[in-house]
């Protein structure tokens, strides 16, 4: 009997060895699958959504003629769209990308709820999705894994992605991404189960109703000026993260990499252009080694740990920074 329990103890204990080296090993061999030949095919296939062609080419068009409004917008107003400009920014930057796809640091419940709010108000998938496409890109850059795959042109990885319907390998490998952090979040998810209503709200309604009710902004004014042309300002300057970022810049920390230092990619996403950086380093919470030079959103989650509403911020020591330069950069810039 002992020796009979020994020997299912044994078996036990190989199985959960080899279990746990297939979960080790799982990243290694994650591309060995039935579409490993269709991550690098050159001539993906395209299938137009032509509802969202529509959709894209009307809030284009919108967002023109609120261009063509601005200068009959109260100064009152304009601020009003930088205040909102800003506010859709940090729902992407330091919501969506460096807390919720990089963990790069910790936020209070009411700080995640803002962040949410902010997501909501910047429309561009709820955090959940946002977040999983997210985590998938990083993992699989450049590849047709990657949602939008700058080897597929400027257009395609700037906004043609959203026109057409996800690769195959996309779909597959976001189903293998870990987000169970995501799920146990209930600030996402409740912000995922009611998302259209809040982007209704936040995104459209609340920027036109502030500047018409509380100083008399007309209703057209306020919504194409700080609704639409808002939106779909720092919506394209996202996309040139995308695009622009993994196309024309220096590659200070790995040549070996398509991700680029992009300044008026940094200026306009509020510290996101320092690509090849942040590709390099993903986990920092800074998402570049210069502070606060042209990145807002580092000065923002550091305010917020000084009011105790973040913390736990991970940061790339300075020493790993000028070894990784000398090792892989370009040598187009020293190290701050």
């Amino acid at each position: 009997a002992i020796g009979h329990l020994l020997k299912n103890d044994i078996a036990k204990m190989i199985k959960q060895q080899n279990g746990d080296a297939m979960t080790e090993t799982s990243d290694v061999h994650d591309d060995l699958d039935a579409n490993h030949k269709n991550l690098h095919d050159p001539n993906p296939p395209v299938v137009v959504v032509w509802k969202n062609v529509v959709w894209m080419a009307s809030l284009h068009s919108g967002a023109l003629y609120g261009l063509f409004l601005v200068p009959s917008a109260s100064l009152s107003t304009l601020v009003w769209t930088a205040v909102c400009y800003l506010l859709t920014a940090l729902g992407i930057t330091a919501g969506a990308h460096r807390l919720w796809s990089h963990r790069s640091y910790k936020a209070t419940f009411s700080l995640r709820v803002f962040l949410a709010l902010c997501n909501s108000m910047a429309f561009q998938n709820h955090i959940y999705e946002w977040s999983r496409d997210h985590r998938v890109h990083h993992k699989h850059s450049e590849t047709n894994a990657d949602p939008h795959n700058a080897k597929r042109g400027f257009f395609f990885s700037h906004v043609g992605w959203v026109m057409v319907r996800k690769h195959p390998c996309v779909i597959e490998k976001g189903q293998k991404i870990d987000l169970s952090d995501l799920k146990a979040d209930k600030v996402v998810m409740f912000q995922k189960r009611y998302y259209r209503l809040s982007v209704l709200i936040l995104c459209f309604v609340v920027p036109t109703l502030v500047p018409w009710y509380f100083w008399g902004e007309s209703l057209v004014v306020g919504y194409f000026v700080p609704g639409l042309l808002r939106y779909m300002s720092f919506l394209n300057a996202t996309w040139l993260v995308n695009s622009a970022a993994h196309m024309w810049g220096n590659r200070p920390y790995d040549k070996n990499i398509n991700p680029a230092e992009n300044t008026l990619v940094s200026f306009g996403t509020v510290g996101e252009g320092f690509h090849n950086y942040h590709h390099t380093f993903p986990f920092d919470y800074a998402a570049s080694e210069f502070g606060y030079k042209l990145n807002l959103t580092t000065m923002f989650i550091d305010f917020m740990c000084f009011l105790g509403l973040a913390s736990d911020r991970k940061k790339v020591s300075k020493e790993m920074i000028i070894a990784r330069i000398k090792r892989t950069g370009d040598y187009t810039q020293r190290s701050g």
